[in-house]
């Protein structure tokens, strides 16, 4: 009997327990703000790439995979006597040969192409290597940020937005009649936003032709970093850091 009455007890309060649980709401936070806050930096783009391609076509698939290769070969002989670690680092692009279709669907031959990039942060060897290649052309110019370029950029840019956010935070905390506020979540993000320069195509012609240097120009870029969270504000000043 005792036990059947203590199993009993032990049923009614887990119920009551479920019950009780379920009827609790959670309160939805109150006095929190959202808000966000930005800083940029202009900066000179530092980092130069050029890629260099060829294309070859032909009936037989393996006599034009055999041209590119030879092409490719030669071009990479050049570019190695230049290369200096994160002064001009030189790497392959793409490699491709595909058939190539008549109107009546059949294969009427191969045709392909290959690449070879030439990057860093030494624009007159990169240039001047670019120029001397002859056995491929002049394919796309491209500008950037090297990487310790845009991690100062970037950590200048951050502070910038992380100091208004906390300016922006007193203010709108004080507005509504808060002393301060104190950080709930945030969150952080970053990009950069440039016009890149097209290569000058009559210039480059006569510059190949000559084997000297590829003229290009850099041009500047903003690094941006943006600041977003909430806080809860609340009626003590906020903690200085």
């Amino acid at each position: 009997m005792i036990t059947t009455k203590l199993i009993a007890a032990c049923a009614f309060a887990a119920c009551a327990n479920s019950v009780f649980s379920q009827n609790i709401s959670v309160a939805p936070p109150q006095n929190v703000a959202q808000l966000s806050a930005s800083g940029s930096v202009e900066v000179q783009q530092d980092l130069l790439s050029i890629s260099m391609t060829t294309s070859r076509d032909g009936p037989d698939a393996a006599a034009v995979q055999a041209q590119l290769r030879q092409a490719l070969e030669a071009a990479l002989t050049q570019a190695r006597q230049a290369a200096a670690p994160g002064q001009m680092d030189v790497r392959t692009g793409n490699f491709s040969v595909f058939p190539r279709y008549g109107r009546d669907g059949k294969i009427n031959g191969w045709q392909g192409s290959t690449e070879l990039v030439l990057e860093g942060r030494d624009f007159p060897r990169i240039t001047g290597t670019a120029g001397k290649i002859q056995t491929l052309s002049l394919g796309n110019v491209g500008f950037g940020l090297s990487r310790e370029q845009r991690a100062r950029v970037e950590g200048e840019a951050q502070t910038q937005a992380i100091e208004r956010f906390k300016a922006k935070a007193v203010d709108i905390a004080r507005n509504f009649g808060f002393a301060g506020y104190t950080l709930r979540e945030v969150s952080v993000s970053s990009n950069d936003q440039g016009v890149m320069p097209r290569p000058r195509v009559m210039s480059m012609a006569r510059a190949e032709a000559q084997e000297a240097p590829v003229p290009v120009e850099a041009g500047r870029t903003t690094v941006l970093v943006n600041v977003s969270g909430t806080v809860q504000m609340t009626s003590t000043l906020p903690v200085r850091q």
